[in-house]
């Protein structure tokens, strides 16, 4: 029998976190009976019920670690209101433009670039937030207050609506009826603010583990995922969500404003007009202070910013409801000879907002490419390119859910005819919405050629891989279905490589398109059938049959979108599908948007940090962190986060791991070569195994060769059937690595590494690592109820 171990023997910990689609603890840790070690019900560490006393016994665990999990996925996909999630992808996919601006060298970060760079993304985040109330005003306010209810045939007297309709009594007065349509937009208003504010004290109030400005204007040479406040924004969020909530309101008091002031100008009523030209001017100062707002340097990352910015975030969202209550009142006033004509002036609306993003997104790619050029890493998402490829993704889809909205609403008001065609009863919504439909199908076709073309491209490579697959396996016969299995497998996942030149196609062509549908609405003032009519034969037919095919792809993308809403609020299974998207999209902290789902990070990162650093420096052990996919970013985020101390007893294994295939190329400024080399440097201790079937996974540095990768891992493990494989082994791509006699090895491997180095520089057992002067100050008085957001 072996000798019995030391009590002092130094205690060894993995702590498991696990990727996008979750896991239970019972799963990770091989085990049915787990027990919750510390956390609550949303994320948690979990150990087996047998090891829940490990520390106490030491020496039962000798030449193996004690496993626990890190369980996050409830983050994601928790109760049913995740499902109200879906109504934020735009800004989702906007904020995640902010954090995919090209890397800077510490020989030149150009601070100026890369804060223009930040301005630009925060403005199309704020025009985002306007798009999306305006296109609510046009519903409420222009189809159904102004057409609808100032129509005989849509507002008659048996109809719900005849209370709004001529001789209706007293909402039939359009002011009237626009300030009760201006109730729907402004709640929209508030229920994106209370999600926003909601979700902050669920997952973005956890303090830092010690330690935070806005990665624009970051001038410290460190990582910037490494400094104490990166994942602690709580100023920065608290100011925007005040700004794009005033904005939100202020964009309804314009919608009622407008046309008011206008029929009192043209009435000739002075004290009206006098009062009408106050409120605009109020509105254009209110507008202002929004953008400046938005405008200013944003959080600071060298320590955790507890202040808040107290003016912006009172005054100014309860200034500009006061103000848009002020505006209601107004239209109310009664005036006696105002009727409801055409349409209220929302072509305008659209067209600037259109015209506003495409050059807001071309402003952010000359930046880009400008930060690029003097920095440039070949590694890169399209050359420096991805943040603004991403915003017009974000413009796109923006643009795409709210007038898709606003053309079905008018195709059910109009019945059997269509918005903007002769015979219609309505005028019906702006025509650049239905310019916008008539692109859709047009970029569809190009869409699905250059699908085509991926497809064939890959199946010429799967054809080519086919023929050497049998040759990395000595000893077994060549078997043509099998090995062509497998090179299907390598092919499909070497996708994820041409996703960059996707995501640019798609953004090229719908930069190109929406530019043309504005041209289109602006020159000619009428839907694209109308547009062509008496044009050739062919061009008359096209562009009608574009745009009712157009009108018909939205009205299933809008059904298709509330089916998966409801299915996602009813559905833990659909729910976790859409988390696992949010896993994704959500990791940044809300820089942009405020109104984006919340970063789950501010929640995990501090969690395992904590975790870490508290358990080494009470027991003296060492420990290695074990991250699967997403679980692996977020490993080495909180492994960033680590006191020097506390990371000397911490080893990083990655496995299927994103970090550098996908986060280095989209996200060079935190995830590129330079940062995850010093990574490495900080943490000695890392390796990362990738297989050549993952989607997902691959090297994190490659140029650091098998001091950290080891990979591509065979993947099956066995070629064909032998005694030692009866059965046929199966693909893994990106799941069960930890079946791979690898990743036991690897993690043997580390923790001897981290012994040597223990026995080398030996900290005081029993010392607090890892825990700052600044928090064991006692704390500082909390803010007033309210004030952090």
């Amino acid at each position: 029998m072996p000798d019995r171990p030391q009590p002092d023997t130094p205690l060894a910990l993995e702590l498991l976190v696990h990727g996008v689609a979750g896991a239970a603890p019972g799963e990770l840790l091989g085990d049915p009976r787990t027990v919750r070690v510390t956390g609550d019900s949303t994320a948690a560490v979990f150990r087996r019920t047998d090891d829940a006393d490990a520390e106490a016994h030491p020496e039962r665990y000798a030449g193996r670690p004690v496993p626990e999990a890190y369980c996050w996925s409830r983050l994601t996909s928790g109760n049913g209101a995740r499902a109200l999630w879906l109504l934020l992808l735009p800004f989702m996919v906007a904020n995640l433009a902010h954090w995919a601006r090209p890397a800077t060298s510490a020989a030149d970060p150009a601070p100026r670039a890369v804060r223009t760079y930040g301005v630009l993304v925060r403005i199309l985040a704020l025009s985002l937030t306007v798009l999306l109330i305006a296109a609510a005003c046009e519903v409420a306010l222009d189809l159904l207050a102004w057409q609808c209810a100032g129509s005989g045939t849509c507002a008659g007297p048996g109809s719900r609506l005849g209370f709004l309709g001529p001789g209706g009594g007293w909402w039939a007065q359009p002011g009237r009826r626009l300030a009760l349509g201006a109730l729907v937009p402004a709640a929209l208003t508030g229920l994106l603010w209370y999600l926003s504010n909601r979700t902050w004290s669920a997952y973005e109030s956890q303090p830092p583990p010690a330690g935070a400005a806005d990665p624009d204007t970051a001038s410290d040479t460190a990582p910037a995922l490494g400094r104490p406040g990166f994942w602690y924004g709580r100023r920065l969020v608290a100011r925007l969500r005040a700004a794009h909530t005033a904005a939100g309101l202020l964009t309804v008091a314009v919608a009622v404003s407008v046309p008011t002031a206008r029929q009192d100008r043209r009435a000739g009523a002075p004290v009206l007009a006098a009062l009408g030209t106050l409120t605009q001017v109020l509105l254009a100062a209110g507008a202002v202070s929004v953008a400046w707002v938005v405008c200013r340097r944003g959080r600071t990352e060298a320590r955790p910013d507890h202040r808040l910015d107290r003016a912006a975030v009172t005054l100014l969202p309860g200034s500009a409801l006061a103000l848009l209550t002020a505006v209601l009142l107004y239209a109310c006033w009664p005036r006696p000879g105002w009727t409801a004509t055409g349409r209220l002036p929302g072509d305008l609306t659209f067209g600037v907002l259109m015209l506003g993003q495409g050059l807001c997104v071309l402003a952010l790619a000359a930046v880009a490419h400008h930060l690029y050029r003097r920095a440039p890493d070949p590694a890169t998402a399209l050359y420096g390119l991805g943040g603004p490829a991403v915003a017009m993704l974000g413009c796109a889809l923006g643009g795409v859910m709210s007038g898709g909205v606003a053309q079905r609403v008018a195709d059910w008001l109009d019945g059997g005819a269509t918005p903007g065609m002769p015979g219609a009863p309505l005028p019906g919504p702006p025509v650049l919405l239905s310019w916008q439909a008539a692109v859709l199908p047009p970029m569809l076709l190009v869409l699905a050629l250059l699908a085509g073309w991926f497809a064939v491209r890959g199946g010429r490579e799967r054809g080519r891989l086919a023929a050497s697959v049998a040759a990395e396996y000595p000893g077994e016969t060549p078997d043509r279905a099998r090995s062509r299995r497998i090179a299907g497998a390598r092919t499909a996942a070497a996708l994820t490589d041409s996703a960059p030149w996707f995501v640019a196609a798609v953004s090229g062509i719908t930069l190109v398109l929406g530019a043309g549908a504005l041209a289109g609405a602006w020159l000619s003032a009428e839907v694209p059938g109308e547009a062509a009519r008496g044009t050739a034969p062919l061009l008359e037919a096209a562009a009608r049959a574009a745009q009712d095919a157009g009108s018909w792809l939205i009205g299933l993308g809008i059904a298709a979108f509330v089916a998966w809403g409801r299915r996602a609020y009813r559905d833990p299974a659909a729910r976790r599908t859409i988390g696992i998207l949010w896993d994704v999209g959500t990791f940044w902290p809300r820089a942009a948007h405020p109104f984006a789902p919340p970063c789950y990070a501010e929640r995990a990162v501090p969690d395992l940090t904590w975790r870490m650093a508290g358990w080494t420096g009470r027991t003296g052990g060492r420990l290695v962190i074990s991250g699967h996919s997403q679980g692996s970013v977020l490993a080495a985020a909180a492994v960033w986060q680590l006191p020097p101390p506390a990371r000397r007893r911490v080893a990083l294994l990655t496995y299927g791991s994103p970090l550098g295939r996908l986060y280095g190329r989209w996200f060079p400024a935190y995830f590129g070569p330079g940062p995850l080399t010093a990574l490495h440097r900080e943490v000695d201790c890392w390796r990362n195994l990738w297989r050549a079937t993952d989607p997902i996974g691959g090297p994190a540095l490659p140029g650091a060769g098998r001091h950290v990768d080891r990979g591509p891992l065979a993947d099956p493990i066995a070629y064909g059937r032998s005694a030692r494989h009866p059965l046929p082994a199966p693909l893994l791509g990106h799941s069960d690595y930890q079946a791979d006699p690898a990743f036991a090895a690897e993690r043997d491997a580390l923790l001897a590494r981290l012994d040597a180095a223990a026995r080398a520089d030996v900290d005081v057992p029993g010392q607090r690592v890892g825990v700052s002067k600044e928090r064991a100050a006692p704390a500082a008085p909390a803010d007033p109820p309210g004030t952090a957001g």
